[in-house]
């Protein structure tokens, strides 16, 4: 007799079987290509209750189960002053999807949004480094966080439109501040779109933004500048389908001998510097 699955066996068994090539396969893609994972390491799962943590907590939950790398996970909620019904939404979730979390409070949403200028910022790097200190404490040698492919896109084309330079997102990082600590981003090449199908296909409902200084202010949201970069490459796509994934291929092929200027660790570099002893440089 065939055994019944249970609510939270379908929902893994969803990752592994209809979504396996836009979910499991891109994830593992990421984790080898970038080697994210290590044996021996102690990871921190961050979950702010959004449907990309959690499917990044699920993810890692099920490479656990078959990697023939030996790693830790243990996995992270920050509750910086949410509603009493978002951090019971987070909870169930959990408990629904059976992850483990780790639950702490701290004033993160108190001290931003009496900021006067650039609460956001304040907020996101506050929330940083509560985590980097809540995961030390716990042993950790990485925080993972749920930044997905389209992210990715979204801040390198950001970047170059609002911020006036080529820049990207990367994979991995080393912590600035938390010397040992390393940030990664497991699902560096899941697409949104397959992430809010799987959540569709199951049910599930996570928290949108559950931060206390934008959920008066949907109207300010939406014209952000990431939702016009949305929406930008959302009628790119329509001539072009492969769009995103151009943009994603040219940050991995960056040719520096075509670049006036390039910025690395830190310091500004000119083509100038060593042009005249460089006969590589020619013209047309």
């Amino acid at each position: 007799m065939k055994r019944q699955l249970d609510d939270c066996q379908l929902i893994e068994r969803s990752i592994q079987k209809k979504y396996r090539k836009e979910l499991w396969t891109p994830f593992v893609a990421a984790v080898k290509r970038y080697r994210l994972i290590n044996a021996g390491d102690r990871i921190a799962m961050c979950i702010s209750g959004g449907k990309d943590s959690m499917l990044m907590a699920k993810l890692v939950q099920q490479l656990q189960r078959v990697s023939d790398v030996p790693f830790e996970a243990e996995y992270l909620v920050m509750d910086p002053g949410y509603a009493p019904a978002n951090r019971a939404q987070i909870e169930r979730n959990a408990e629904r999807l059976r992850i483990p979390v780790r639950i702490f409070e701290s004033n993160v949403f108190e001290v931003a949004n009496g900021a006067e200028e650039n609460p956001c910022y304040l907020c996101a790097r506050m929330r940083r480094d509560h985590l980097y200190i809540q995961a030390r404490a716990l042993g950790c040698n990485k925080i993972a966080l749920g930044h997905h492919f389209n992210d990715v896109i979204e801040t390198t084309v950001m970047a170059m439109f609002y911020g006036a330079q080529l820049q990207g997102m990367m994979p991995k990082l080393h912590a600035t501040n938390f010397p040992g600590m390393e940030l990664i981003r497991p699902l560096y090449c899941v697409h949104e779109d397959h992430i809010i199908a799987w959540r569709n296909y199951n049910g599930l409902e996570f928290l949108q933004c559950a931060c206390r200084f934008t959920e008066h202010a949907a109207q300010e949201i939406h014209a952000s500048k990431r939702q016009e970069i949305k929406l930008l490459l959302k009628q790119l796509k329509r001539d072009n389908p492969d769009i995103e994934k151009s943009i994603f291929n040219a940050i991995h092929a960056v040719n520096l001998d075509t670049f006036p200027a390039w910025k690395t660790r830190g310091e500004l570099h000119s083509f100038l510097e060593g042009y005249d002893a460089d006969s590589s440089r020619t013209g047309d």
